[in-house]
């Protein structure tokens, strides 16, 4: 502010000064108008004249001075221009090359992205194979999503702070020059007023005509100044409205097409979480049906291979009519671009006829002001992004403490390595089952020998087994699925081909719209053309004109001149004749009469010459206007062709205009010259006169003769100092004009600034809310992440805990098994001693016996309730068989309708080959002279040739075509059928599984019952001891069975909740079909309509698809043909080795002959033509019921499948009940050995209280029962009773020991008894079921081992891909971080060329300078020269004054000596020396006159001495400035050159690790592959030996259909898989291909994206070596862990370096930031101050209102303060500047408009606006030097702030289309400012892109009143 005050004050001291100047050279004049009023008070009053010519002299000779200040001051001016342009060119160059190398970058990162989604599709197909690799993919496509927006933005890093200071420099400039033109408009008001003010005084003088017209001319010459300055200023204002646009356009466009990136990327990790949570866990009993699908696939191979050929050909087709329609666009691309370069040289041309050089520069410095708003906006970007990277990286942190607390749980793998085993054999397994499906055929082959010959074995063992019915059905529905399989693959394939062909129409589409567009243009262009032509021919002959009136003017002032010499010889002879004669008064006083009637005849003659004069000028100056005007076209036109050539053409232009200059000053002081001597031999002249006079007697005479002559002089003064003033007025003119034109752009580069800064400010705040909802979704990211890891370690802990019961359960069998082999050899009898204790255990028997009965009770109502649990379930069961038979019931309703749609399909294909015998007959008609071949696909291609040629056969043709395209439609509504009817056939197989397991799970309840009532049996034979064991045995096994119920039940909740979430994404991928058919019915719709509405034009079109659709209609036919034959080929093979092959044979044969009936049915549907059109819209509502029961059978297979999966969990768990009730029945025989091993000890203690009862005491029965304890130590508490039971009956058996030995001896016998039957039963069960235990227990083995072995690996897998995807993040990060740092240094270098050039340019303005100042020296000298000259003048006048002086007195002298008496005569003589004295008076001043002059220019010299001192300094600190830089970027390419090395050589470990872990892969490969070959082959012979010992043929044979049946629907949904991710990738594949036309210029910022996921290749590879290597060596896995955690240490410590120096580099650029924010303000408050300083007094208040609505204050307070005071602001800047606002004139905006001085700038916004956003001309493609063609600001302003105020402005410019200026016709129509095409969907807005209708909004134009006001229609857009 201080700067801004000091140079107002300095520019008002200068005002001051001058004025002051003229004041007192004012008062002088006044002072000396008052003297010589008074001197000339004695004469006559026709003297007046003299003294008021005078006075106007004076005043003529100062403007003249001020005008000559003015003229260097636009010299200089003018020289700055010039440089300012030549640094513009340059600028503008440099952007261009910029911007090329930014496209080529973009071109190629779109390719890059391509390929990038290719992958992203590959991991999606090979998502099913397994969990670990889905989790890491959603996370990289995040990174690379941010990734991508710092890529794109890194490039415009510091090209902001480029040309700071040389604003701040132009702005000093700019106010400077504007305070001078103040200033000076000041002073030549002042004058004017006094030349008013002397004009009234001296009204009645005779000169006051002339000088009327003088000041006429002086005011019309003023006012086309002015009107030039508002064209100007209007100009400029416009420009910058449409660059500001242009640049909002490209802000919008980048934002959106970064939105629509982010969208496609969330969408992408969508789909790869449904691909990967669609995976789940593998249960025990996967082994045994992944062999049976195995086998099935095996089968399927041939097949397989079968498709993949037919698909490769189809596959082929397309690739080639891809590359024909890419021959195509290649084609309309070249003719695009002839086009565009013919339309850019007619913009040339055009802008060159009407426009000058100045409007060239003008577009250049809008260029580069355009590039550098870019370059802040990207800066801007770049910076928010590295705001949002800083929290990623955070972010990041956690996540990566997180993945370290992860790695530290991997220490206990220990105990986790056998459930990372069982994972690994299933990762493996998935691996080899992908392998087989996709790559390996070769592998596959080899396996399909093996199968085939074991499948025959199955065979032959299932023939004996089975009956034939079986046989045949179970064929027949396999041959039945087969065809239905390729039936569906077929149908796929349809429509991916219809997709594809859509996608081309559209494009054939575009490119027509396109070609119409670019004709459209051409035609606008070419009536331009000749609009200027008619304009240039007027001009010639106007000049033509001018030319000849000129040649008129010359001959009418030769006639004048003529005329006066003339009149100067009759005045000659006259003043002779009177020297001799004395005597002729009369005479003389008529001829003094007719003098002065000619001089006024004179006067005049020569005011119209110098009117002529003028006329003449103003002609000759316009024809060399015009004259340059054509040199500027012709130099612009060879500028197009080289721009090095403008430079030296300026400079010899200046060089001309200087040497033209010199030339004229020097006629100029030539001309002076003789004019001086012209008025020195008239003064002689006058002297010899008056000495003549002095002779003549009469002294009336003399004086007459001496005022005549005085007039004349004067006179000759008088018209020679006029035309020299308006000479000067003239050239003064021309350099205002160009001190105008300079200042007008200088301000409107700060009015851009201001607009700049407010775009600025929204997109900061548009881009701070788009990282808030990033940031958002990221923290739902990391909280689902933080469920999932919680569910996981969830999981992990239940299977630790499941495995620690599992190992308690097997010591616990193990404890059982020992106490059964220890309890067996005790069990041997001892002789009985003594009868008195045996008495005493009987007894406690029988007590032990009732209660053992009261338990069995207790134990038999628990049977009773289990049993009644069975009948439950057999209820349950019979319900789901009534559910199955409603299935049934719907499975035939659907057959009926299949057969349905088979007879259409069938119909159908006889109609097409009817229309193609139609079209081969018309070709042959048509052409005789080609031979016929036999291909359709050949003929189809001469149709089309037809079709071009032959026009009038255009009608048929199209008839054909649309039937044809009916027939496509219902083709589509039958593949619909298609898949509903294989929605029936596995609805049918899954009623046929349930009823084979419900027949299963009778049967194993039957076993049961049967074993319960064995039990039961064996409960009553035995014993009541051991019936008390078997019980408690019993009551244990029925608590284990019950722990294993609530298992199960847990499980089945487990998968309802499984089933719940599947179910949801059905409904998910039902809904994404209905949209898809929903599109397909619009784009059908829209087909149609464009049919209808297209004539002749559109039919061609419509030839070519159609004929395609045929031929590729006919490829599929033959496709189908060729698969029938193959089929009745399988079907004839397969059933040669079967009996019931004749049953296949002749239902085939059967269903042939039903084809050949709806043949002959098919040409009675000719007729059916004509009602085509009413029935495919009826199919269309029809094929959508369809699918919505398709969907609905889906879900139905869906909840088939899952009872399935439950009947298969209840039949597991039925098999292990019966494996656990055979444990019990081993159980049962352990008892039995227990209580007989009790009955020993009992006999053996009862021996030694017999043998010691005569000797021992009390205290030996205490030794007995101990000795009692320690042989029996499992039976503690019976011994214990027994040896207190002793103690009491010792007293007792002394007495009776006789009388018991008996009864003891009889109790042994039967125990003995009882004891061999017991032990015959146990050991006949033990033969029985040992058998059966020892093959059960291997399987179980088996299984167990696996089962381990897979959870061990899946522990192993999760540890590793836990490590490997934190090292995975790390390493993206670096790479982001070293691209991030190249994109540092390419900015740095490209900051240090710029840098270079403003040098350059600086050393280059220094020149100019130098030079500058040469020639004011030059002129300086001049003008002393003229100096001197005058100051000898003046001496020579003062000489001739004194010469006078003595005439005079000599001439009184001889009249006194002649005529004493004639005193009169002396007294005149004195009046005329008094009048000579008053001349040299006048002389005088006019010496002090040029003195002042003198000063001034000294004053301006010392002015441009301290400007030149100025620059020198500036470049010196430029010249500093740039050594640092230097220095700067030397040392920041050291460093980067050395992270490029280190990122090297990494790379090249990395390779290497791949390259070993690769083959370490295929080698692990093949060995799993045969482990799992000889695992099926073991579990094959294990199956046999079962079906030999159990010997049931109808279980068997019952489980191999349902497992066979269960193959078949896993191979069915394993194909409807694969069929579904084809549909999917060929859907993307079409919509990329369609979006990769779309975006080519944006496809780079997908390479970051395509190295993170070569990345993750690597990494995965890693993770894949790693779990093999944890295989092969799991005793150095500690050592390895060991190693990763040091590797890990070091990454950690390698990251916080880099994050670290991320930190610096983020401070480095916020201080930037911080230091480059806040410094526009004074620039800002300038801008908004002139400008409100140059519109109209009484609208100002308008552009306050829109400085308070740009500067956020709100209406209300705004209104307010209007009212408030409405002159408030005016008066305080009034008063604060002196009142020099008065001076500055009122510049109307837009001169060609009705209101000239009333239009506003509100009013003119408006209309711009409006002129801006009408859709006249497409954009034309620029050429190489050229910018891109962005859209209107108008435009996007509109877009942002709503649809209303769009419309409104589109319909009041296509309104006042008429109003249009001059100016900017020729720009706005070569190159429109607006996309028209963009805003319609159908028009595209690059050539080569496709339009994207969901992205751009469209807008339907609304109608204006004529009657609202601009100012309302600018209110709406600010509202808005």
């Amino acid at each position: 502010m201080s700067s801004w005050f000091g140079s107002l004050g300095s520019g008002l001291g200068q005002s001051l000064g001058q004025v002051g100047g003229s004041l007192a050279s004012l008062s002088g004049q006044i002072s000396n108008f008052t003297k010589d009023m008074l001197m000339e008070g004695t004469e006559e009053v026709e003297e007046l004249p003299n003294a008021r010519r005078k006075e106007v002299e004076a005043i003529h000779t100062i403007l003249r001075s001020e005008n000559e200040r003015l003229k260097k001051v636009c010299t200089d001016l003018e020289e700055k221009h010039e440089a300012s342009e030549l640094q513009i060119k340059q600028q503008s160059m440099s952007y261009r090359t910029q911007l090329q190398q930014k496209e080529v970058e973009i071109s190629h990162l779109k390719a890059r992205q391509i390929a990038l989604q290719d992958q992203l599709l590959k991991l999606q197909s090979t998502a099913p194979s397994g969990t670990s690799g889905v989790g890491g993919v959603p996370a990289t496509t995040a990174s690379s999503s941010f990734g991508y927006g710092l890529s794109h933005h890194a490039s415009a890093l510091h090209d902001d702070d480029m040309d700071f200071g040389d604003v701040i420099s132009s702005q000093r400039e700019i106010n400077r020059l504007s305070n001078e033109v103040s200033r000076l408009e000041s002073e030549v008001g002042h004058w004017r007023h006094i030349a008013q003010t002397s004009k009234a005084q001296g009204s009645d003088n005779p000169e006051q005509s002339e000088i009327c017209k003088l000041q006429n001319i002086i005011k019309e010459l003023k006012q086309n100044r002015s009107q030039e300055i508002d064209d100007h200023q209007h100009e400029m204002s416009v420009l910058q409205n449409a660059h500001q646009q242009k640049l909002t356009e490209i802000a919008r466009r980048h934002r959106e097409e970064l939105s629509d990136y982010e969208e496609r990327i969330e969408e992408l990790e969508n789909l790869l979480q449904q691909g990967g949570s669609g995976i789940a866990v593998t249960d025990h009993s996967k082994i045994h049906e992944m062999q049976q699908t195995i086998q099935v696939l095996q089968t399927e191979k041939v097949e397989s291979t079968k498709k993949i050929s037919e698909l490769e050909d189809k596959v082929k087709d397309i690739n080639e009519k891809l590359s024909s329609a890419e021959n195509d666009r290649d084609v309309l691309t070249k003719e695009q671009e002839r086009l565009n370069a013919e339309n850019e040289i007619k913009r040339l041309s055009n802008l060159n006829q009407d426009t000058g050089l100045g409007e060239d520069n003008m577009k250049l410095k809008m260029d580069v002001q355009v590039l550098e708003k870019e370059n802040s906006l990207l800066n801007q970007e770049k910076e928010e992004l590295q705001v949002s990277l800083s929290k990623l990286n955070d972010e990041y942190e956690v996540i990566k403490s997180k993945a370290m607390r992860d790695i530290d749980l991997d220490s206990e793998l220990h105990n986790l390595r056998l459930n990372l085993e069982a994972k690994e054999q299933e990762l493996n397994q998935s691996i080899t089952e992908k392998e087989v499906l996709i790559a390996e055929l070769e592998e596959l082959d080899k396996q399909n020998q093996e199968a085939t010959k074991h499948m025959i074995l199955i065979k032959d063992q299932l023939s004996r087994q089975q009956s034939e019915g079986d046989n045949a059905i179970s064929k027949l529905k396999k041959d039945l699925n087969d065809e239905k399989k390729r039936v569906h693959q077929l149908e796929d394939d349809k429509m991916n081909m219809t997709k594809e062909l859509d996608m081309q129409k559209e494009k054939l589409i575009q490119s027509e719209l396109v070609l119409n567009d670019l004709h459209l243009t051409k035609q606008k262009l070419e009536d331009k053309v000749g609009d200027l032509v008619d304009q240039l021919n007027k001009s010639h002959t106007q000049n033509l004109n001018i030319q000849k009136e000129n040649f008129e003017l010359q001959e009418h002032i030769k006639q004048k001149e003529e005329e006066l010499s003339r009149v100067r010889e009759e005045l000659t002879q006259f003043l002779h004749q009177d020297s001799n004669s004395n005597f002729k008064d009369d005479l003389l006083k008529e001829r003094e009469a007719e003098i002065r009637n000619l001089k006024q005849n004179l006067s005049e003659v020569e005011q119209l010459n110098e009117n002529l004069k003028k006329a003449v000028f103003e002609l000759k100056t316009e024809n060399g206007k015009l004259n340059l005007a054509c040199e500027d076209v012709r130099h612009q036109l060879e500028e197009s062709t080289a721009g090095n050539s403008q430079a030296s053409l300026d400079k010899d232009a200046i060089v001309k205009a200087v040497k033209l200059e010199k030339r004229q000053l020097e006629a100029e002081l030539c001309w002076a010259e003789k004019r001086l001597l012209e008025e020195a031999s008239k003064f002689e002249q006058t002297i010899k006169e008056l000495s003549e006079a002095s002779n003549l007697s009469t002294s009336a005479l003399q004086l007459e003769h001496e005022r005549l002559i005085k007039l004349n002089q004067e006179k000759d003064f008088e018209i020679a100092e006029l035309r020299k003033n308006i000479e000067q007025m003239d050239t003064d003119h021309k350099e205002t004009k160009k001190v105008l034109s300079s200042s007008l752009e200088e301000q409107k580069q700060l009015t851009q600034l201001v607009s700049e800064k407010e775009i600025c400010i929204k997109k900061l705040k548009e881009r701070g809310s788009e990282l808030q909802d990033e940031l958002d979704k990221l923290t739902q990211v990391l909280k689902k992440n933080e469920i999932l890891r919680q569910t996981i370690e969830e999981k992990d802990r239940n299977l630790g805990s499941m495995k620690e019961e599992n190992n308690h359960l097997k010591e616990e069998l193990e404890r059982l098994r020992e106490q059964q082999s220890r309890a067996a050899p005790m069990a041997e009898p001892k002789p009985i001693d003594s009868i008195t204790e045996l008495e005493s255990e009987v007894s406690q028997l029988n007590v032990i016996k009732d209660s053992l009965e009261e338990e069995i009770k207790h134990h038999q109502k628990i049977i009773e309730d289990q049993n009644q649990s069975k009948i439950q379930l057999l209820q349950s069961l019979q319900e789901q068989k009534k559910e199955m038979d409603e299935i049934k019931y719907q499975h035939e309703q659907m057959s009926v309708t299949h057969t349905q749609l088979f007879l259409e399909k069938d119909e159908e294909i006889k109609t097409l080959q009817k229309t193609i015998e139609q079209i081969k007959t018309q070709l042959r008609e048509e052409r005789q002279d080609v031979p016929t071949e036999n291909s359709v696909i050949f003929q189809e291609t001469k149709v089309q040739g037809l079709n071009i040629e032959n026009g009038s056969e255009k009608h048929d043709l199209s008839k054909a075509e649309t039937e044809r395209l009916v027939k496509g439609i219902k083709e589509r509504e039958l593949e619909i059928k298609l898949l509903n009817e294989k929605n029936i056939s596995l609805t049918k197989q899954i009623d046929q599984l349930s009823k084979d397991e419900v027949g299963k799970l009778t049967q194993i309840i039957q076993q049961k019952d049967v074993e319960i009532q064995a039990l039961h049996a064996r409960i009553s034979s035995a014993s009541y001891p051991q019936d008390v064991v078997y019980l408690q045995q019993q009551l244990q096994a029925y608590a284990m069975e019950r722990e294993q119920v609530l298992a199960v039940l847990s499980e089945k909740t487990r998968e309802n909740s499984h089933l719940k979430t599947e179910y949801h994404k059905m409904m998910d991928i039902v809904a994404a079909k209905e949209a898809a058919l929903n599109k397909l019915q619009d784009e059908n719709k829209t087909l149609s309509t464009r049919f209808e509405s297209s004539g002749q034009d559109m039919f061609r079109e419509t030839v070519q698809n159609l004929s395609r659709i045929i031929r590729e209609k006919d490829i599929e036919i033959d496709a189908l043909s060729q698969k029938c034959q193959t089929l009745l080929a399988v079907l004839q093979t397969s059933n040669t080795g079967n009996e019931v092959g004749s049953v296949n044979s002749n239902q085939f044969e059967e269903l042939l002959q039903e084809r050949d009936k709806l043949k002959q049915q098919v040409k009675k549907m000719e007729e059916w033509k004509q009602q085509v059109m009413t029935t495919v819209q009826n199919m269309q509502h029809e094929s959508a019921q369809l699918q919505e029961e398709l969907h609905q059978l889906q879900a139905q297979v869906l909840v088939d499948s899952d009872n399935n999966s439950k009947l298969q969990v209840d039949y597991t768990g039925l098999i292990q009940s019966y494996e656990q009730n055979e444990t019990k029945l081993k159980n049962f025989g352990q008892e039995l050995a227990q209580v007989q091993h009790s009955i020993g000890q009992l006999c053996n203690t009862k021996d030694l209280l017999l043998g010691k009862l005569d000797i021992i005491s009390p205290q030996l029965s205490s030794g007995s029962s101990l000795t009692s304890q320690s042989a029996e130590p499992p039976r503690a508490g019976k011994s214990d009773v027994s040896s207190e039971s002793s103690k009491q009956e010792i007293e007792e058996l002394r007495k009776s020991l006789q009388e018991k030995d008996a009864t003891i001896r009889t109790l042994q016998e039967n125990n003995h008894r009882l004891s061999d039957s017991i032990a015959a039963n146990s050991e006949l069960e033990r033969q029985e079921h040992e058998q059966t235990d020892s093959e059960i227990k291997q399987l179980k083995e088996r299984q167990d081992v696996l089962q381990k072995s897979l959870k061990e690996k899946d522990l192993l897998i999760k540890a590793k891909s836990d490590q490997l995807l934190s090292l995975n993040e790390n390493i993206t990060n670096k790479v982001s971080e070293n691209e991030l740092l190249r994109q540092a240094v390419t900015n740095l270098k490209e900051r240090t060329l710029i840098l270079e050039m403003d040098i350059c340019k600086l050393k280059e303005e220094n020149e100019k300078i130098v030079e500058t100042s040469r020639e004011k020296e030059t002129e300086y000298q001049a003008l002393q020269e003229t100096n001197m000259k005058l100051s000898m003048m003046l001496r020579e006048k003062e000489f001739e004054c004194h010469s006078l002086k003595e005439k005079a007195l000599a001439c009184e002298q001889l009249l006194k000596e002649k005529e004493q008496g004639k005193t009169g005569e002396l007294n005149q003589l004195l009046n005329a020396v008094k009048s000579m004295q008053e001349k040299t008076v006048t002389f005088q001043q006019e010496r002090d006159q040029v003195m002042l002059a003198l000063k001034q220019k000294q004053m301006e010299n010392t002015a441009l001495q301290n400007e030149v001192q100025h620059l020198r300094d500036k470049e010196l600190r430029l010249n500093q400035e740039l050594e640092r830089l230097r220095n700067h970027l030397l040392e920041s390419e050291d460093s980067y050159t050395r992270e490029a090395l280190a990122a090297e050589d990494r790379e090249a470990k990395l390779r290497k690790k791949v390259t070993v872990l690769e083959e370490k892969l295929v080698s692990s490969s093949n060995a799993m592959e045969n482990a799992s070959h000889q695992a099926s082959l073991q579990v094959e012979s294990l199956q046999e030996q079962l079906n030999m010992v159990t010997k049931q043929r109808d279980e068997t044979s019952l489980q191999l259909s349902v497992s066979r049946e269960q193959v078949k629907q896993y191979a069915l949904s394993l194909s409807n898989l694969q069929m579904v991710l084809e549909h999917f990738q060929q859907e993307e594949k079409t919509k990329y291909s369609a979006e990769l036309e779309k975006h080519k210029q944006l496809i780079a910022e997908w390479k970051k994206k395509a190295e993170n996921l070569e990345g993750k290749l690597v990494s995965l590879q890693e993770r894949l070596d790693e779990a093999n290597a944890a295989l092969d060596s799991a005793s150095r896995l500690t050592e390895q862990l060991d190693l990763k955690e040091e590797q890990i240490e070091e990454l950690k410590k390698q990251n916080e370096l880099r994050q670290e120096m991320l930190d610096d580099v983020q401070k480095k650029l916020m201080n930037l930031v911080n230091s480059t924010e806040g410094k526009v303000d004074k620039v800002l408050m300038r801008n908004l101050f002139i400008g409100h300083f140059h519109t109209p007094k009484n609208q100002r208040h308008e552009v306050l209102r829109l400085m308070g609505s740009i500067l956020g204050i709100k209406k209300e307070e705004m209104e307010q303060l209007l009212k408030e005071d409405q002159g408030g602001v005016t008066r305080w800047m009034t008063g604060w500047l002196g009142g020099g606002s008065k001076s500055v004139p009122n510049t109307p905006l837009r001169p060609n408009q009705q209101s000239l001085l009333n239009s506003s700038f509100s009013e003119l916004f408006v209309k711009f606006l409006e002129t801006e956003s009408h859709p006249s001309i497409p954009p034309p493609k620029l050429s190489v030097h050229d910018m891109q063609p962005l859209d209107s600001p108008g435009r996007r302003r509109l877009d942002t702030s709503g649809p209303e105020s769009f419309k409104e402005t589109v319909e009041s410019r296509s309104g006042r289309r008429t109003d249009v200026n001059p100016f900017l016709a020729p720009r706005s129509a070569a190159v429109p400012l607006i996309n028209p095409a963009g805003l319609g969907p159908g028009g595209p807005g690059h050539l080569l892109l496709k339009p994207i209708s969901d992205v751009l909004p469209t807008f339907t134009p609304l109608p204006v009143l004529p009657d609202n006001s601009a100012g309302a229609v600018l209110k709406d857009i600010l509202k808005q």
